[in-house]
């Protein structure tokens, strides 16, 4: 089980360490801030690259605290913020097959690593973390409380956007 969970852990983490740069610094392929400031504003993010900076660095500080297993309910609740924004804000679809399943398979393994804990090859089990932080009412701490946050980021730091134009025939 140890070696199973430093596979996910890291995994996971690294992929979101990754994705959070493309936000920051347009790393691997990514936007920019600016970039991605744009897509942000284009789904009613206010302000847009704001707004991108603050995803970028929930994804990669998130992301490399869950691939050390360094805080790992922070880490995880940082991941799940961004999740659920994107979930509400750019891929919840009519049915579960037609766009936010990426995100809620994500959202499900960050959850379920607040709950279970780092595992023993992790910097919390070596500070002696891993007891006082982990177990089932993490996993749902970290679920409220990115729930809370992405409610009033949803609400507070977003419009509705427009609609598209209609193109002429």
């Amino acid at each position: 089980m140890a070696y199973g969970l430093l596979l996910l852990r890291v995994f996971t983490g690294a992929s979101f360490a990754g994705h959070g740069t493309q936000k920051l610094f347009g790393w691997f392929g990514g936007y920019g801030p600016q970039g991605t400031g744009g897509f942000f504003s284009s789904l009613g993010y206010r302000p847009g690259v704001r707004m991108a900076v603050i995803a970028g660095l929930g994804e990669a500080v998130g992301g490399v605290l869950l691939a050390l297993g360094l805080f790992t309910p922070f880490a995880c609740t940082l991941i799940a913020i961004v999740m659920l924004n994107a979930i509400v804000a750019a891929t919840l679809k009519k049915q579960f097959m037609l766009g936010s399943e990426l995100e809620l398979l994500y959202l499900v393994i960050v959850i379920s690593l607040a709950a279970t804990g780092p595992g023993r090859f992790s910097l919390d089990r070596a500070l002696g973390w891993d007891d006082n932080y982990s177990g089932l009412w993490w996993g749902v701490e970290a679920l409220v409380v990115a729930a809370l946050v992405s409610i009033a980021t949803l609400t507070v730091f977003r419009s509705k956007p427009a609609p598209e134009a209609a193109t002429q025939p």
